[in-house]
């Protein structure tokens, strides 16, 4: 490649580097309602130790999820759940969720399923014209 080739491109591959795609709208959807029925879900979660509400859990979740965005690591709801949802990033351990007097169980564990019902739903058709 001549030089001033190299020249005219080294800049467009630099700001092409930097670009985040999104993930699909499919999975941005998904995500969003997994982490809105965690918000709704009255339950508590635990990280670290410690157990949160619902709404500091979301939170939390949200801010894993830019975090992953950013650097284009999720690209499904699949790897949300696994990437963002089910451990913690700094000490390993796996984040619970409990719902009132049930037996805390496996966040990942508990995402999965409610990616499953939403799967499951039928999409909103839109109204005929």
């Amino acid at each position: 490649m001549n030089s001033r080739l190299a020249a005219l491109l080294l800049p467009l591959l630099a700001v092409a580097s930097t670009a985040h795609a999104a993930p699909p709208p499919q999975a941005e959807r998904e995500i969003e309602q997994l982490i809105a029925t965690l918000a709704r879900s009255g339950c508590q979660f635990q990280r670290n130790g410690s157990w949160y509400d619902a709404a500091q859990a979301q939170a939390h979740l949200r801010k894993k999820y830019a975090y992953l965005r950013k650097r284009d690591l999720v690209a499904s709801a699949e790897q949300f759940i696994e990437r963002a949802a089910s451990e913690s990033s700094m000490s390993g351990r796996a984040y619970q969720i409990r719902c009132g007097t049930a037996a805390a169980t496996l966040s990942a564990t508990w995402l999965r399923a409610r990616l499953n019902e939403i799967r499951a739903k039928p999409a909103a058709t839109p109204p005929s014209r």
